[in-house]
Parts: C-alpha cells; structure tokens; sequence
C-alpha cells in the first residue's frame, strides 16, 4: 500500500504546494517501516475456573498478539478466518486515513470475512503515540479476540516523559464459562438481558481470587527504584472497570495514543475501549502487592459482574513466592460516580489543544436505552424485558440497524440505492426532560440504517446527552476513523445558554472514546477531515447490539489526498 500517491498536475501553485506538503511529510516518516503479520483465527481450548473451554482466539493466544510499530509505519495484517463465525477486526483508535476499507466493523466499512476466507488489512500509523489496541467487531468474538496496538515514536524521537525502564501492557477482559456468542444470541431470542459475565481477567488470567486460578495469576517484576510503564487498556464486553496497584500512585501521561498533562492519582477508571498510559515507580518496600480490576457500575439495579481480578506486582528482592500474601489495595465502591468523575475531570491535553472555534455542524445526539413493546402475536418467552417488553437503545431514537448485503461504504461508493439514508437527525424530534421521569411514550425508537452526511473539512461539534429513558447509565461512546475533543462534560440537561461557560477551548484531551456521564452529558468537537463512513457506537457491547449507535458519511474533499482511496481486490463481499 501507498503511503501517499502523487496527485495529477492542476497547476503550477498547487503543484508546488503539494509538492512541499509531501516531501515534509515522506521526510518526517523516512524511516517508517512495512511491518507484516498473519492472524489465523480458530477455535482454541483456553482453560479457565477448572474447566476447559472451546474459545475462539487469534494465533492459539489468549489474549491475541501485541503488535509494536512506530509513529509513521505502515501494518499489513492477513487475517485468516479458520473459525466457524464470521469475522472482522476494527483497529481500535487509528485514525485510517483515506484508508476507511481496513477500519473493519461489519458490515460498516466491510463485509466480514466468512470461514475458510482471508482478507488483508493495510493502513499506516500516521502522526499517533501511545496504545492502541485491536480486536474482533463480530458479534461478541471480541471476548476472545482481540490484542494490544503499541504505536513508539519514531526512531531518534522519545517520549515527552522519564523514561520508563520497562513496559508492560495489561488487558483487562471479561470472561464467560458459557459460549460468548450463545450469550448474546438468547439475549437476542429473549429480548433480555445477557447474562453477566464469571469473571475479569488480566491479560487472559483471572487472578488467585477465583477457584483454580492461583497458578495462573500474572506476575509482573520490578526492580526497587525503577519507574516502568504500565499501558492499560479495557477490553471488557460490558463493563467499565477500576484498577488500582496497591500501595502506588500512578502518574497518568497519555490516553488513546496522546499525551497529557501528567497527573497522579491512586485509581484509574477506563470505559470498554478506553486505554491509559501510566508511570509506577517501584519505591515501596519490596513484597508483592496486588494489581486489580473490577466494576465501576453506574446503572441503577442493574446486574453486573461484581468479581475481582488480579495481578501481582513482585520486587525482585521480595521475599519468594507465596511465603507472604500480596498487599490489597483499596477499591473505589461499584457505584463511586464521584471517583469516575473526579478522574475524567483530571485529562488535559500536553500541549494546547487545536480546538475547531467556527462550527459548521452544530449537532445534539440523545444517547440511552429503551423498551419495545412485545410484537403482535409474539411469545411471552420473546419479550423478557420488564413488562413483557424487548430491550433497545437508540441515538436521537433511531436505533441502528445494519445492513446485510452490503458495507455503507460499499454502497456509498458505489452508489448502491436501498442500504442507507442519509436523514440521521441532527437534534432529537422532541425536546424532554432527558435525564427525568420519561414517559413511556419515548420508549420507542424507530429502527433504521440512517447516517448523518458531512462534507469534507466540516467543523463538528457534537451534543452527547444521556437520557434515563429506563434506566440511565455512562455510556463510553467510540468514534471510528476519528480522534476528537472532549470540550465538557457535566450532569443532567445540557444547556447551551449556562454550560458553554465550562467549555475548554485550550487544552481539552484528544480521545476517540468519550464516557458520557451517567444522567448527564459531554461535549466533543472535531473536523471531518477523513472522508469515508465511520461508525460511531456505545463500546458497551450489549446495548451496540440494541441498537445504540449511528455512522457519518464524510465526503471527498477537493482532489486524490482529500478522498477516499479505492477498495483493495480482496475486500470481502456478502
């Protein structure tokens, strides 16, 4: 694949400028590298709990491969599907320029790979740092599936941070002992909720806090003295997650592959997607002290995995194994809003920020859950929801059908009428009370595939209200192809008149998965500068299947680098 293509001569202006842009740009990566790798994806047997499980995996690893590149290289990864599902893989967080094709959410930007298929995926990391992460954008194979994205600067750059002595990436998980598809496929028959999960895992293991798991709990070494690198990254289906080291204070210095202002804290809170770069000095006495995981609930009443997993962190010079306990740490309470709050407050951008100020698209999304009235001549046993109802979700309540026989973006490129419409709403139809008693009469959403069309270069800013249509929640809210602004965020009704005055326009952290608070809302701005279509979805699985979720159209800009390249010859078809 092509990091850039020389655009046809239109005249001797452009072409000079367009010339300077690509010599800067082809010298600011020239020692970018094409790094290839092959994922095979099939059906391993993972034991876990004393049992052994049939799973399906990437490689036979548990989690997947970590893949490391550097700032400006290009990754071709052939993925080989030899499971018995349908398969994709979404590059959680890269920005995809012009190279919408390899974004990977089903049916979105490609149909999935069917068994006994393969399809290559190439894109190139341009201008991001940090950790990233991939994983399966099927169904629910990402409780399986998926691995960490570590994205180094570029060779003879360094971090804008001490450097750490060592790095370790840790991937909180969700674990079943049932079949993960055959959860959320009764959950679908039932109209219900899923069951929760058995488990969290750290980087595959439960930790020795669960029955048969002690062997297998996940050991990181320190050294007295030294600062390492812990890249956090929550891959959990469903849940968001607390995680804390006993007895250390963490310094926060990125988040989605960017950098922040450094600050410390004892407990951080991620949302499904969400990552977080850490420093840990190893200045305790030397023993081993627990590293753990376990729920932030912000849902009233509802089920949720209430476990704990574990890791352990080890001085060399401790004394050896099992002779003493680990330390425990102190958990922030299921329900501690407050703490959640207090650290999403806490993010602010390294250097200042490059917040779009003139808005083209003004644009106010309800977010949340709702009930659907049984279906005529329906089973009670198909409309498991309170009141003999089906759980949903919507976005400004459309709640967002797939397609079948095409990808939008297929069917945006090739002009393919009947997959889509473009008459997403820009602002909810009726104005509520979004975070009140909501009348049951809201608890309907239309169901229909419809996007939101923006034209190239457009300045985006984005309302993201939660509403309490049933019951209200944080939903961590991830856009595909984009990273964006958290400009503010804030409890109950958004009010363009009084909250505009908390909006920061200075440094505001860059992310590509916002938590929208629970009853409340947060405020995003970005420029469409990517053209293509681009899924934008809650990352809490369950309600992605009810629905909540909406994709923007993006259009050409003016010439080769502002549009869309086109489909590679083995792009799957449906």
């Amino acid at each position: 694949m092509e990091v850039y293509k020389n655009p046809k001569p239109l005249c001797f202006s452009l072409l000079l400028s367009l010339s300077l842009f690509l010599f800067v740009f082809a010298s600011s990566f020239v020692d970018a590298k094409i790094l290839q790798h092959d994922f095979v994806v099939q059906e391993t047997t993972v034991k876990r709990q004393c049992n052994s499980h049939n799973r399906i995996t990437v490689n036979e690893m548990f989690p997947g491969p970590t893949l490391e590149v550097n700032n400006g290289d290009t990754l071709v990864v052939n993925v080989m599907n030899k499971g018995q599902y349908n398969v994709t893989i979404h590059w959680h967080g890269v920005r995809q320029m012009r190279s919408g094709w390899a974004d990977g959410p089903e049916f979105v930007t490609q149909c999935p790979i069917r068994p006994g298929k393969s399809y290559t995926y190439r894109f190139t990391i341009q201008g991001q740092e940090g950790t990233l992460w991939w994983h399966a954008h099927s169904s629910w194979l990402r409780a399986t599936v998926y691995g960490a994205l570590i994205i180094h600067p570029q060779d003879g750059s360094s971090y804008p941070f001490t450097t750490p002595k060592r790095e370790a990436p840790i991937l909180l998980g969700e674990w079943w002992n049932a079949n993960p598809i055959d959860v959320i496929r009764e959950a679908t028959q039932t109209g219900g909720t899923p069951n929760v999960s058995d488990a969290y895992t750290i980087n595959g293991q439960l930790g020795d806090l669960y029955n048969c798991s002690s062997q297998d709990t996940v050991v990181i070494p320190v050294d007295s003295g030294e600062t390492n690198l812990l890249r956090v990254i929550n891959a959990a289906l469903n849940q968001q997650l607390f995680f804390t080291v006993a007895n250390h204070k963490l310094t926060v210095v990125g988040a989605d592959a960017s950098y922040l202002k450094p600050f410390t804290t004892s407990v951080i809170m991620l949302g499904p997607g969400q990552t977080t770069d850490v420093l840990i000095t190893a200045d305790q006495t030397p023993a081993r002290y627990y590293i753990a995981a376990r729920a932030y609930n912000s849902a009233q009443g509802a089920p949720f995995d209430n476990t704990t997993t574990t890791a352990i962190l080890q001085y060399k010079s401790a004394t050896p194994c099992c002779s003493t306990s680990p330390v425990f740490p102190s958990l922030p309470a299921y329900n501690d809003t407050n703490t959640a709050t207090t650290f999403a407050a806490s993010f602010r951008s390294r250097t200042k920020a490059e917040v779009p100020t003139d808005i083209d698209d003004n644009l106010f999304f309800t977010v949340g859950l709702g009930l659907l009235n049984c279906p005529p001549g329906a089973s009670a046993s198909n409309c498991q929801a309170p009141n003999r109802t089906r759980f949903t979700a919507s976005m400004n309540n459309v709640s967002f059908a797939l397609p079948s026989n095409f990808s939008l973006l297929q069917a945006h490129q090739q002009g393919i009428p009947g997959v889509f419409t473009t008459d997403f709403p820009a602002a909810p139809s009726l104005q509520f009370d979004y975070t009140g008693n909501v009348s049951r009469s809201l608890w309907q959403p239309v169901r229909g595939t419809k996007l939101y069309k923006l034209k190239y270069g457009s300045r985006v800013q984005l309302v993201l209200q939660g509403t309490s249509i049933f019951t209200a929640e944080n939903h961590p809210i991830h856009l595909h192809g984009y990273d964006f602004y958290i400009i503010a965020q804030g409890f109950g009704n958004f009010n363009s008149k009084t909250d505009t005055s908390k909006f920061n326009l200075v440094d505001p952290p860059l992310r590509n998965t916002v938590g929208v608070p629970v009853n409340g809302w947060a405020v995003i701005r970005f420029v469409a500068d990517n053209p293509g279509v681009w899924l934008m979805h809650c990352h809490l699985d369950v309600h992605l299947n009810w629905g909540l979720a909406m994709a923007f159209l993006v259009e050409d800009g003016f010439g080769e680098l502002q549009s869309l390249e086109p489909p590679p010859d083995d792009l799957p078809i449906c």
